[in-house]
């Protein structure tokens, strides 16, 4: 029987972090047993905020070793790099001229981005969901992992598909938002404001990368309070966030005897925050050393990353050799 076709890109840009493991990584690798999974590194996409040149690569193979660590087998999945692909960029072409520029100015992200960077308002960052559009359809894929910030992006990559549909007859299947598992998991930054993020406060973020007394400092300077004074009170947002954090990677047994504090108003919050730190140091060093060792075995990565990219040319090669028949592009 043939797998469900799914893909995902990570850009070549930031360091992974917890929030990205529990709200994506541990989903992929779960996804690897049961769909025919291409993953990506969209270096093309990291063009947007003009890299420099000379960290483009070490991006590009850090990525794709945080990837691996994470629990990504290059046996069962397809990984490679974006613009190894050159189909991909030959498909966006196609699909720009079915895109208006009115629709791509109303875009959340491009507003936010043209806020945030005024002085590089670029053609790439207008057209960053036709590119997105043209990673999913290359392979055909019927369900794409999004968060909340990206489903427009994937609405539009159903209307793009839909469009030439329309206009030149059924390449493409629409792509779904999917999510493996009940839930999406939001992984709470160490103040309390938000998610942990790449770019918003990276000392209240816990990344892949970070070494074990990193990680104990940023937790123990988690936001706390006195503590409760009456028994059953209701969490303070910030205290639930540690809560949430122990959920992930603490012993059920350690987060039932630290709720019981809580709700018996004897709890130690630095006693509570040193436990929390010792459990993500023991979580995160095994990605990180795997990580480091892959990224420090450049051969491994140029030959896992080579192999990925022949076999994602196999699906795209195909995808646009039938939209270029379609569209009366063959001529000989």
């Amino acid at each position: 029987m043939k797998k469900e076709i799914v893909v995902s890109g990570i850009r070549s840009t930031g360091y992974l972090h917890l929030g990205n493991y529990f709200g994506a990584m541990r989903n992929y690798v779960k996804m690897q047993e049961d769909y025919d999974c291409y993953f990506f590194v969209a270096d093309y996409h990291s063009l947007t905020t003009h890299p420099d040149p000379k960290d483009l690569k070490a991006n590009v193979f850090r990525v794709a070793a945080e990837n691996i660590a994470c629990g990504l087998d290059p046996n069962k999945v397809t990984l490679y790099v974006q613009s190894d692909v050159p189909e991909v960029t030959e498909l966006y072409l196609m699909l720009n001229m079915m895109a208006y520029k009115g629709e791509l100015e109303k875009v959340p992200t491009f507003k936010e981005k043209a806020r945030n960077q005024p002085d590089n308002v670029n053609a790439g960052l207008l057209t960053y969901p036709v590119l997105m559009a043209a990673d999913i359809l290359i392979h055909k894929a019927v369900k794409v992992p999004v968060g909340k910030d990206q489903e427009q992006h994937l609405e539009m990559a159903r209307n793009f598909a839909n469009r030439f549909t329309s206009r030149y007859g059924e390449v493409f299947p629409e792509p779904m938002p999917f999510n493996f598992g009940n839930q999406l998991i939001k992984v709470p930054s160490l103040d309390g404001a938000g998610k942990m993020s790449k770019s918003e406060n990276v000392n209240a973020t816990i990344f892949l990368a970070d070494e074990d007394d990193v990680i104990r400092k940023k937790v123990m300077k988690a936001k706390t309070d006195q503590g409760p004074t009456e028994h059953n009170s209701e969490m303070p947002d910030y205290i639930q966030n540690l809560f949430l954090l122990m959920d992930l990677v603490c012993a059920q047994e350690t987060v039932d005897q630290y709720k019981t504090a809580f709700n018996t108003c004897t709890i130690r919050y630095g006693d509570m925050k040193k436990q929390l730190a010792e459990d993500m140091v023991n979580f995160v060093r095994p990605i990180r050393e795997k990580t480091i060792e892959l990224h420090n075995n450049e051969a491994l990565l140029q030959k896992i990353l080579k192999e990925g990219a022949e076999k994602a040319r196999v699906s795209a090669r195909a995808t646009i050799e039938e939209a270029r028949k379609i569209i009366g592009i063959n001529y000989y």
